[in-house]
């Protein structure tokens, strides 16, 4: 069984690169075979499989079966996990802010 830390550490891996990140805004859209998602960038098909295990092995995509047509799709349940570790520092980074805008305004009004 995998912990939620190595899941959190596989999502943010993949994110880590735009080809990846890319291959997601891609897969938002509609799904697609990989010669498909491949097209558009100057790497071999085989470069963009390799993106899409890593992006497989954090659960961000899923291949599907369509009787001889293998296609990938968008599994965005492993962005929400991530965006809701990042939240947690939301409200601490909101507040750094607000108090940096209150002491700035402070500095202008000569307090």
């Amino acid at each position: 069984m995998i912990s939620e830390d190595e899941r959190l550490d596989a999502v943010f891996h993949a994110l880590s690169n735009r080809t990846r990140r890319q291959l997601i805004a891609d897969l938002k859209v509609k799904p697609a075979r990989v010669n498909e998602l491949a097209r558009p960038y100057a790497m071999s098909v085989n470069a963009i499989s390799k993106h899409l295990f890593i992006l497989e092995k954090a659960g961000l995509v899923e291949r599907r079966q369509d009787g001889a047509t293998q296609s990938c799709v968008l599994a965005p349940g492993p962005l929400a996990d991530a965006d809701q570790w990042i939240a947690g520092y939301r409200q601490y980074w909101t507040s750094q802010l607000d108090g940096l805008a209150q002491f700035v305004e402070a500095k202008e009004n000569g307090q």
